[in-house]
């Protein structure tokens, strides 16, 4: 057993060397905490029950089953609708940019993050194409604009959550003897100031500093043309409602051609105005007549209407030379019957396809677009009605629970805001409620889970400890405090929140915020001050790191699509991280003091 004496040299070591490791990004930030966490417990740094204690923690299982209300709100389209709806009419940078700031904000201060940006990722795509509009303009305002409403709320990122859960395991009390606790509008003092003025630089500074078009969001053109119909159902927005004021005139890589009300045939005129029942003709592309699905209310071609869509996906099935339905209209074949599958389109190279789907005469060699359960790919791969059948699209959303949706998240904000729940419990009775309702499925449920930021969070607890009983915390706080102890609680502050941005720079936030706290904590007691603005200032330094794509997940996310390089984080993120520290260093001890 190594003498106690060479622990904190021992613990030290191995987060240099964890830092380095995550700055390579040659392993997974989960395997490199979890590496780490292993050596100190063989170094005997610390026992194997405080290396695994993170897993048990409230904070690691409340981030968990967040993701699990997050896949209820997506799945449903509950977020997706308020998307569309908003940047249906951008055409310009900066409305763009204006109609994604403020939604992403106000809605990522409740959901997680990392699916309010996959959700709208497609969407400013849509409207980057229909626009023309460059989306290096648009995809990091998008990232940074999700990260800054995270910082309002105690449930707006995980981040928040650990940092919460840090104040309950440390048992911080006040002067008064009184716990010290983050509620669910408890940052909302300084992550608010901080979302608009962050908003305001994105919308002012984004022109000349965000670039343009490198051909990083351009999606290739795909030559294959389907021909699509779609019924307006009965809940669809677009009923009551002119082609234009519905969005379906100027759809991306998909045109309109023809609307059949009864037996009448009508030109898609932009003012024409929709009704239930109507028969809505699309020509397009693949990628863009999966787009449809997103679509409120637009359902397809069938008796079934009411629940058919759960969990159904988009399926391309090519037509073989023995197929028994060469020869057959679509609708005589009856596909519904005999494979549970319901034609959306149909693709013929080279041609252009008329008239009503249903009288469409298949060929050898038709690519049908099929809407079926998750279990046609393998059941009928090896049909000899099909050459080839490949998966398109996930299941649709349920947008008819959309309500049920918004309706449990609300309520998770309501009980943790009220009191009447602690975080983790109201956390389990969303999750719950998301599951019941049939918002999302179990399946969907475990998909959402993100083991790599759960492993990491719980590794890092562990690691957090170590660096708290190894006293190099201790240690590492009077370096702090002897350098910034003279410029009072803002000096101290800044230089915990600096030192929190670095180490975000170089690994996840979840684990600087852990690395950080018992650092803080001790800066704090050393100095006589109130813990509650060193948490704040953590919370959001861990957050607010614009500067690498690495600083963030959602910053990785948007890279490929808005073509950007690590030097365009720098050039837009650099100015917003120092204008982040600026408002929360000055506006703590002001609130929390």
């Amino acid at each position: 057993m190594l003498p106690e004496s060479w622990h904190p040299g021992i613990t030290a070591g191995l987060i240099v060397l964890m830092i380095g490791a995550l700055a390579a990004g040659r392993f997974g930030a989960d395997l490199v905490l979890m590496g780490v966490l292993a050596a100190l417990v063989l170094l005997g740094v610390i026992a194997p029950a405080d290396a695994v204690a993170g897993f048990g923690n409230p904070a690691v299982l409340t981030v968990g089953l967040l993701y699990v209300v997050s896949a209820g709100m997506r799945h449903t389209g509950a977020t997706n609708l308020l998307s569309t709806r908003l940047l249906s009419g951008a055409r310009s940078v900066a409305g763009a940019q204006a109609r994604i700031a403020l939604p992403v904000a106000a809605v990522s201060a409740f959901v997680n993050n990392t699916p309010i940006v996959a959700m709208f990722v497609p969407v400013l795509s849509g409207v980057a194409r229909r626009s023309g509009l460059p989306v290096g303009k648009l995809f990091m305002p998008l990232s940074f604009a999700s990260i800054l409403g995270g910082t309002c709320t105690l449930i707006g990122t995980s981040t928040n959550v650990v940092v919460a859960g840090l104040l309950i395991d440390y048992d911080v009390l006040d002067e008064a003897g009184e716990a010290v606790r983050f509620g669910m509008f408890t940052l909302a003092w300084v992550g608010l100031p901080i979302a608009l003025v962050g908003i305001g630089y994105m919308l002012l500074a984004g022109r000349a500093l965000l670039p343009g078009d490198r051909g990083g969001g351009a999606r290739s053109k795909d030559p294959r043309e389907y021909t699509v119909s779609l019924r307006v159902g009965d809940s669809a927005a677009a009923a009551g409602q002119t082609v234009q004021q519905a969005g379906l005139r100027n759809l991306p890589g998909l045109f309109l051609s023809t609307i059949d009300r009864g037996e009448k045939s009508l030109v898609a005129e932009p003012d024409l105005v929709l009704r239930s029942g109507d028969v809505l003709t699309f020509v397009g592309d693949l990628e863009s007549v999966v787009d449809l699905q997103q679509v409120r209310g637009l359902e397809p071609l069938r008796e079934e209407r009411s629940s058919y869509r759960a969990d159904r996906r988009l399926i391309e099935a090519v037509v073989s030379n023995s197929s028994r339905f060469v020869g057959q209209t679509i609708r005589d074949s009856q596909l519904r019957t005999r494979y549970g599958a319901v034609v959306l389109g149909v693709h013929r190279l080279g041609h252009r396809l008329e008239g009503k789907i249903g009288d469409i005469v298949l060929r050898p060699g038709d690519t049908l677009l099929l809407e079926a359960g998750d279990e046609f790919n393998g059941r009928h791969l090896d049909s000899r009605d099909f050459l080839l059948v490949t998966e398109r699209g996930g299941p649709a959303p349920r947008h008819e629970r959309a309500w049920v949706a918004s309706a449990i998240l609300v309520l998770l904000v309501a009980t943790i805001t009220a009191g009447l729940l602690s975080p983790l419990a109201a956390a389990m009775v969303a999750a719950g409620g998301m599951i019941l309702t049939r918002c999302c499925t179990g399946p969907q449920a475990r998909t959402a889970l993100d083991l790599q930021v759960l492993v990491t969070i719980a590794a890092a607890f562990g690691i957090g400890h170590a660096v708290e009983t190894t006293q190099l915390a201790a240690q590492a706080a009077g370096v702090v405090t002897g350098l910034a102890e003279s410029l009072g609680i803002y000096g101290l502050l800044g230089a915990v929140y600096v030192l929190t941005v670095l180490c975000s720079m170089t690994m996840t936030n979840n684990a600087a915020a852990v690395l950080m706290f018992p650092i803080a904590l001790v800066v704090a007691g050393q100095a006589g001050l109130p813990v509650l603005p060193f948490a704040v200032a953590i919370a959001v330094a861990a957050s607010c790191e614009f500067t690498t794509p690495i600083g963030y997940q959602t910053n990785l996310m948007v890279m490929g699509p808005g073509g950007y390089r690590w030097l365009d984080y720098a050039k837009f993120g650099g100015p917003l991280t120092v204008l982040c520290g600026a408002i929360c260093v000055g506006l703590a001890p002001l609130f929390y003091g």
